[in-house]
């Protein structure tokens, strides 16, 4: 009689040996020559096992590392009606997918109501630094007894209940593999990257949990969320919850005209680059064109000065001084509410911070100013802030009620998460959230506003989605 067959975990895959006599798991192994033993992808662990146990092939699980939890809740609310709905279509499907929420409509809450649910090893992956503490302190509110840890920020903890950062559980994703039955991918569009997608490629992990308000990504890649994940599972929006889980809001748009002068410079620069577009047969009205366009104004100095027209075109569009006047209109209407300005650069968030004397938080913010700034905010102390990026995600500020953005990207993300930050409800009743978007009128900016918002614009989207990664990636830093 020969040996039972074993399953083992080795570094994010999974090896079976001495092969089974039935045949199902061969659909999902690749002989490898190098230990002459067959080798599975780790995140097809639960098919393996169901394939082998449906043809009765019996085996020794030696891959998991996971177990069952006691998890005992001391922080307990009536969930809204849209978490109950979520948990329960999670559930049917299999405990596998992804929730599609807008900001502060709970899914942490969630999280914690899928965790009871599937009491086991559970690991959260989260974006940012300021989110794991976040997460952190919430799960040591709603689960005193047990051992939780952190990894990432200095942090290396070895624990049942563990909130990483993406970063952090990617470098480590060959040791992780085997640990948790549960992973709940926090922003879960920031799964599906060349470095972060060995995080569930790596894991043999059954359950599994992907939370976003806009999973969407403009590479096509949130399509691989149905593999490294599970297919999208239950979506509600800001207009479904207004009035229930969020604030009921609304959704202003201020046109700004630029001054005389601004309109001039505004329409030589244009100028300056359309006829070199002309010139070059380039079309600026799809992302091929925009990438020509990079391509050519780096070959001659009549390109690089078309390329530093269209640059310096959109800095007046973004920062025109009417913006400012617009600002000091609003912040006057608005006191005392608490205000979050947003704009799509450091240097007029400085500029904003400078003639207002406003707090102002980038990434160059030190992380315990940062922290201090964003106490004294919620503590009413300070009445108003303004930052580029760093707020769009990953930062609770509920007692904010008005949003201003002076500039921003093509991003819907971006749009989404901004108007998150405000629809939070906290513990003011009956709150009223307004969301100003100021945009310059007859200028690209107008067509970059339309594509945030949902709408149809030929305007190249490349530039703005390049500046914004480097941003993101400065704030990460920063973190």
């Amino acid at each position: 009689m020969g040996r039972n067959p074993t399953l083992t975990f080795d570094r994010g895959t999974l090896i079976l040996h001495p092969p089974p006599h039935s045949k199902a798991w061969i659909d999902y192994a690749t002989w490898d020559d190098r230990v002459e033993k067959f080798r599975i992808p780790a995140i097809r662990y639960r098919c393996l096992v169901e394939a082998l146990q449906a043809e009765d092939t019996n085996f020794t699980d030696e891959a998991k590392g996971f177990y069952p939890l006691d998890l005992v809740a001391s922080l307990e609310m009536t969930p809204y009606p849209h978490q109950n709905e979520a948990l329960a279509a999670w559930k049917l499907a299999g405990r596998q997918g992804v929730v599609v929420l807008p900001t502060a409509a709970g899914k942490t809450y969630l999280a914690q109501m899928a965790m009871q649910a599937t009491p086991r090893t559970t690991l959260i992956v989260v974006p940012t630094l300021d989110l794991m503490h976040q997460w952190y302190a919430h799960l040591t509110a709603a689960f005193p007894d047990a051992d939780l840890g952190l990894l990432g920020g200095g942090s290396r903890d070895q624990t049942p209940i563990l909130v990483a950062t993406y970063d952090s559980a990617a470098i480590h994703a060959e040791t992780l593999g085997n640990k948790y039955a549960l992973i709940i991918f926090d922003e879960c569009h920031h799964l599906p990257t060349d470095f972060n997608r060995v995080i569930a490629e790596y894991a043999i992990a059954p359950y599994r949990l992907g939370l976003s308000a806009t999973p969407e990504r403009t590479d096509g890649k949130h399509a691989d969320l149905n593999i490294l994940i599970g297919r999208e599972v239950y979506r509600q929006g800001a207009e479904d919850l207004a009035g229930k889980a969020l604030a009921e809001h609304q959704i202003v748009q201020i046109k700004v005209k630029l001054s005389q002068l601004e309109r001039e410079r505004y329409n030589q620069l244009i100028q300056t680059r359309n006829d070199f577009l002309r010139q070059s047969r380039i079309s600026l009205g799809s992302l091929q064109g925009w990438q020509t366009f990079v391509q050519m104004s780096a070959r001659s100095q009549v390109g690089r000065r078309a390329m530093l027209a269209h640059r310096q075109a959109k800095e007046i569009a973004l920062g025109t001084d009417g913006k400012l006047r617009i600002l000091m209109d609003l912040l006057a209407e608005h006191y005392p509410a608490r205000v979050l300005i947003f704009t799509a650069d450091n240097a007029t968030v400085y500029r904003i911070s400078q003639d207002l004397l406003i707090p102002a938080i980038t990434h160059q913010t030190p992380v315990k100013e940062r922290h201090e700034i964003l106490t004294k905010f919620k503590e009413g102390e300070y009445n108003t802030l303004v930052a580029s990026h760093v707020l769009n995600e990953g930062v609770d500020v509920p007692a904010a009620s008005i949003a201003i953005i002076l500039s921003g990207t093509g991003s819907a993300r971006e749009y989404i998460q901004r108007l998150g930050r405000v629809l939070r409800k906290g513990n003011i009743e009956n709150k009223q959230a307004i969301l100003y978007e100021v945009v310059a009128e007859d200028t690209s900016e107008e067509g970059t506003s339309a594509r945030r918002r949902g709408e149809r614009s030929n305007e190249p989207q490349r530039c703005e989605e390049r500046e914004e990664k480097k941003e993101k990636k400065k704030d990460r830093k920063g973190n």
